[in-house]
């Protein structure tokens, strides 16, 4: 229910048959979100057709718990509360969220019933009059795309780690927020390579201040990773201002005049706005 709800909270000014985007122009994140649940709907179909009911139970729980609210939820916030409305960012996040809660509320409306009815009602677009008027969706193909997971996966697994240092930095008090961090990567030189192309997607993907990525022999081997050899994170409190807009610790806060308050980004983003 309460995925539910952020979902339709966030889809409240979006219009699918107006503001969606075609699959091949969305952001690698959300394809990925979009394999994830085109591998949901595949598993639940089948459990229905073999009244393995538990099996939906799960799948559903699991979904929303793992894959959107603890990953694909936590770091998507960001573009949805701080980009400019109408912004590629933003409508990306945007489509691929109504197409996971049209799928959801159908995979859960034959064991859930009141919640995906109401649901269905508050659902952007046009529809029928009853979720029960419905059936199962067969998701596109296009979403199953495992090279796209593979690499996806992989990276989940760096956040995993990196998490594990935030946490240790929040305990010790050096940092409060993750926020308030700045992570430096040393990465071998294979490890390296891979991460090039998300060098820009990792502060909102580890939901820092800013990612730093250096040679693996640049940062000390005490700070060796020991699950993903090739890896080492330190992780520093940040020396510059928080933005006030959305929390990022960024060195252009205090250069606007006329809004001293907020980084360059959020300074061009309500600068859309208007």
């Amino acid at each position: 229910r309460n995925t539910c709800r952020f979902l339709l909270g966030n889809l409240s000014d979006f219009d699918p048959a107006e503001d969606g985007l075609p699959y091949p122009e969305l952001e690698e994140l959300d394809r990925w979100a979009l394999h994830r649940l085109y591998e949901l709907n595949q598993r639940l179909r089948k459990a229905y057709e073999d009244f393995e009911f538990h099996l939906v139970f799960h799948g559903l729980h699991n979904f929303c718990v793992l894959d959107l609210s603890a990953l694909y939820l936590d770091i998507i916030k960001d573009r949805l509360y701080t980009s400019p409305p109408k912004s590629t960012a933003r409508r990306s996040a945007q489509t691929a969220m109504q197409l996971i809660l049209d799928a959801l509320v159908r995979l859960m409306a034959p064991v859930l019933s009141f919640t995906a009815e109401e649901g269905w009602q508050y659902m952007p677009g046009e529809r029928t009059p009853s979720i029960h008027t419905e059936t199962f969706l067969p998701l596109e193909e296009t979403f199953c795309d495992p090279a796209l997971a593979e690499r996806w996966d992989r990276i989940m697994a760096l956040r995993r780690e990196v998490t594990k240092v935030l946490e240790t930095a929040r305990k010790e008090k050096l940092i409060g927020h993750a926020l308030d961090a700045e992570v430096q990567l040393g990465l071998a030189d294979e490890l390296q390579q891979f991460l090039e192309p998300y060098r820009q997607a990792l502060r909102s993907v580890f939901i820092v201040s800013s990612v730093e990525i250096l040679p693996l022999d640049e940062l000390p081997e005490d700070l060796q990773n020991e699950n993903i050899p090739g890896l080492r994170v330190r992780v520093t409190a940040s020396a510059h201002t928080k933005c006030e807009r959305c929390w990022v610790h960024d060195q252009s806060v205090g250069r606007a005049a006329e809004h001293p308050g907020i980084c360059r980004r959020c300074l061009n983003a309500i600068s859309g706005e208007k």
